[in-house]
Formats: C-alpha cells, sequence, structure tokens
C-alpha cells in the first residue's frame, strides 16, 4: 500500500513538474509582452495601405528568441514570429539574444551581482544544460535556433551576414519573394565572458551586432542602468576595435553617457542605439539625453524609435508616430529607424501583423512618403550596406 501511495505521489510531483514547464513559459510570456491594441485593430486607411506595401522595412530590435519557440509557427502570445513579420510587411528583422537579466531590473541602478531571470527561464524551457550556466552558451543556443529555422525554411527566412547577402535578400523581396532577411545580434556584450576570443566564436555562427551593455555593468564598461556610470574599459575599447575591423553593428542601446561618449571618440564606430526614446519628448531615465542621441547620428549611427510605453510615453501607434517626429527633430530624417524592442518584456501596441498601424499614424502625424520611407527600412538598408562586411567570407 506505501509502496503504491508513494508512487501515486512521486507521478503526481511528475505531472506537476511537466505541466509547470508545459505552461508556465509561454504564460510567461503572455504576461511580460502584452499587445494593447483594440479588439477591434487600429484603423488603417487604403492610403496608408497601399504605402505600407511598398515600403523596404527593416527593424534593429526584436527578442522572441529568448522565449523558445518555433519562429517559423504563428502563435497567439508576445509580438512577432516570421509568419507575423512577413505579414506586416518586414524586410528585415534584428533577432537579439537575451542571456542575462537582473532580479528587481529597473531603470535606474542594477548590480551586477544580483539574482539573474534568465537562468530560471533557461532551465524551466528545458534548454540544452550547457547554456544554463554560461552566458556565451546562452547566446549560442539561441543563434542555433535561428540558424536551424531559416536552414528549415529558406524561402520565407534568410540568414544576413553581409552586403551581399542584404543585396540579394532585396533583389529577391522586388521580384515579388516573400521572404524575412534575420540579422543576429546580441543584447549586451557579456556572452564574450571577458575573453576577446570569444567575439570570433560568436562572429563565426552569424552575429553582426552586439550591444555593450544591458542592465547592469559588465566587463566592456558601465550601463545606464548600472552602479558606476563608467565608460569604456580596455576590455571593451578592445571588442570595439575588433567589432570595427569586422564590420559589425555597434549598438548603445542600454550604454551610459560615459560609455557613449569614449566609443564615439574611436575612430569609425558609427554605433547605432537600437531600441529608445527622446529624452525631450519623453524625460524617461531609459532615455540618453538628447545631445548624445544628436552626436550618435553626427557619426552616422541609426537611432532605433522602440514602440513600448516606457520610452514613447504613451501606448497608441500615435504616441509612437510622435517619438519619431521628435527623433527626426533631433538626429534629423536620414538618422532615425525603427526598434520595437518586440517580445523584450514590454508593452506594444501592435504586433508585426499589424505593422501597417505605424504607417497610418507616421502619415497622420505629417510626414511625407519620403520621411515615412527611410525610417520605416530605407536609412536601416543605406546603413547596413555601409557597414556590414562586403561578403560571408
Amino acid at each position: 500500500m506505501w509502496k503504491k501511495l508513494a508512487l501515486g505521489a512521486a507521478l503526481l510531483a511528475g505531472c506537476a513538474v511537466a505541466a509547470f514547464l508545459i505552461f508556465a513559459p509561454p504564460y510567461a510570456e503572455r504576461m511580460m509582452n502584452p499587445v494593447t491594441m483594440p479588439a477591434e485593430g487600429w484603423p488603417v486607411s487604403d492610403q496608408a495601405r497601399a504605402l505600407h506595401q511598398t515600403l523596404t522595412i527593416g527593424d534593429l530590435h526584436a527578442d522572441p528568441l529568448l522565449w523558445d519557440r518555433d519562429l517559423l509557427k504563428q502563435v497567439a502570445r508576445g509580438h512577432s514570429d516570421v509568419p507575423r513579420l512577413l505579414q506586416g510587411n518586414m524586410a528585415v528583422q534584428v533577432f537579439t539574444t537575451v542571456t542575462k537579466s537582473p532580479r528587481g531590473q529597473n531603470y535606474d541602478h542594477n548590480s551586477a551581482e544580483a539574482g539573474d531571470n534568465i537562468t530560471p527561464l533557461f532551465i524551466g524551457q528545458l534548454r540544452p544544460p550547457r547554456s544554463w550556466f554560461s552566458l556565451r552558451e546562452r547566446a549560442l543556443v539561441q543563434a542555433s535556433a535561428l540558424t536551424e529555422a531559416a536552414d528549415h525554411d529558406p524561402e520565407h527566412l534568410r540568414i544576413i551576414r553581409s552586403r551581399q547577402d542584404l543585396q540579394h535578400l532585396l533583389q529577391d523581396r522586388a521580384s515579388g519573394q516573400q521572404v524575412l532577411g534575420a540579422l543576429l545580434g546580441s543584447e549586451g556584450g557579456h556572452p564574450l565572458e571577458g575573453d576577446l576570443a570569444n567575439l570570433q566564436i560568436l562572429y563565426d555562427v552569424g552575429f553582426r551586432l552586439m550591444g555593450l551593455t544591458h542592465f547592469f555593468d559588465n566587463e566592456l564598461g558601465g550601463s545606464l542602468h548600472g552602479q558606476d556610470a563608467a565608460g569604456l574599459t580596455d576590455f571593451g575599447r578592445q571588442v570595439v576595435q575588433q567589432m570595427v575591423e569586422r564590420g559589425m553593428v555597434i549598438d548603445l542601446a542600454h550604454a551610459s553617457p560615459a560609455m557613449v561618449r569614449d566609443v564615439l571618440a574611436i575612430p569609425d564606430t558609427r554605433p547605432i542605439i537600437s531600441h529608445t526614446g527622446i529624452a525631450s519628448h519623453c524625460p524617461s531615465p531609459r532615455n540618453l539625453p538628447d545631445e548624445l542621441v544628436t552626436q550618435v547620428a553626427q557619426s552616422g549611427g541609426l537611432i532605433g524609435i522602440g514602440f513600448w510605453s516606457d520610452v514613447v510615453c504613451g501606448k497608441t501607434p500615435a504616441d509612437v508616430a510622435g517619438a519619431i517626429a521628435a527623433a527626426i527633430a533631433v538626429a534629423g530624417e536620414d538618422h532615425v529607424a525603427l526598434g520595437s524592442d518586440w517580445d523584450g518584456s514590454v508593452d506594444s501596441p501592435f504586433d508585426a501583423a499589424h505593422l501597417a498601424a505605424l504607417t497610418q499614424a507616421l502619415i497622420d502625424q505629417g510626414l511625407t512618403s519620403d520621411q515615412i520611407a527611410k525610417v520605416m527600412g530605407g536609412n536601416m538598408m543605406e546603413y547596413l550596406r555601409q557597414t556590414l562586411p562586403e561578403t560571408d567570407g
């Protein structure tokens, strides 16, 4: 009898664990990545839909790789997957790998020693054990998931590693092929684990963009949300210089002001701020001061405007369009792009399939068709043509 009871208890415990592993990660994703679009959708005119279909659209930052789901399948949670991105007429999407997030994460002050939110998520998702306690391996596991998806369905998803890859993708899309270009990026430089050799490892598997910091200070320098507000370390300078030599995009989205200035002082950096708002438009501690945004633009970089309420101070397409207009005033129309932060534990007024709502909002904001074409993707494509390595070799 006692053996039967013990066996029954073990089975119940096993079922409870299995249920948790099956249902908890999707539930967390739904809670952390809400879409604030009304049930009937945002109104989009025929004029806006027609213009939207003519655009070459790009986005500098999205995090669906964090959630361990099949990107090739459309799901009813989160913000983006390949089918929804293609429905929204996306041409090139940067997919970033998230590897560490401090417990109690906030925009003001985070310790690098704080507990990590990503570790239990990776264990709960049953990601490969090698990724449970190594930040480098977490980045590589997410990169592998993207590569495997592209290998499985090359007609709809293609990895972009070079200018040549980008040119071929845009040519195929111009001929009518519904294919998405995927650029692989890292949310912070901590997957390098303080070893410069790891930069080559990341590059070899396809990484072409890397943020230097995330929500905490790391071996490269100070975070906008860290403890020390420091600039680049000696290691950080080495990383930046090697990124320039390789044609990798340097992302300052979470960098401290001192780090931004240090990077700009290094020749030929042309960094971007992949997902942000404009401080004079939305005075959030997440947004860098306007003068630094202007300096990044003057270096030849891009300012990617996010879609979530903390950086645009609102939850409608009109609020995002207002932030884009503010960015044009600060950085110039040739240096503004999209940086949604889709699936990055943020809210969004629309998912990828309903991106035309932003085109409508930009029309309503008073932007010209040429300006809309630039900020929706034209500026990003021109920047990548000038920055990525010529070939994949």
